[in-house]
């Protein structure tokens, strides 16, 4: 993982209603709150398909991701599922039955346990195939892994403008 400079915390709202890239900054709040989370998505097909992604980094340790799938019901994503000592990744198991059957345990390589739905940007052009190694990359911390999937789907400098304060 690179630096030792302190990593940032966010949560923005990712959509593409006009068929260009908005990513929004949620309130400072929203980060660590599911539910307000679950309503920064918006009601299912307000904004077309493929609906907005709501994405939290926190402090580079891990980040999740949640999108209205088909028919509405919400899909998630977890960078590290083996950070359940926070409370968002906890309650995002728990919430959406992810990893029920598994045990997540550190791992010592340092490569994160990516779990949830992981074609949850496949819609955008970025299946689980080529996610994996973006999410298991023992370099990277949680927003860089948001970067460069920011990069891979061309959202990147929308990204950057938004969290930059």
């Amino acid at each position: 993982m690179s630096g030792l400079e302190p990593r940032p915390s966010y949560a923005v709202r990712i959509s593409r209603p006009d068929g260009r890239w908005r990513v929004e900054l949620l309130a400072k709040h929203a980060g660590g709150v599911l539910e307000a989370l679950e309503q920064a998505l918006g009601e299912f097909g307000e904004d077309g398909w493929p609906p907005p992604v709501v994405v939290v980094v926190d402090a580079g340790l891990f980040f999740v991701a949640l999108r209205h799938g088909p028919g509405g019901m919400v899909r998630a994503l977890i960078s590290d599922a083996s950070m359940q000592e926070w409370v968002l990744v906890s309650e995002v198991l728990e919430r959406y039955g992810i990893g029920a059957e598994k045990d997540f345990l550190y791992d010592d390589d340092e490569t994160g346990s990516p779990d949830g739905d992981l074609d949850l940007f496949a819609d955008d052009g970025l299946p689980a195939a080529e996610l994996r190694p973006i999410l298991t990359a023992d370099d990277l911390w949680a927003d860089e892994m948001v970067t460069a999937i920011a990069t891979r789907l061309g959202f990147a400098d929308e990204l950057a403008a938004a969290v930059t304060w």
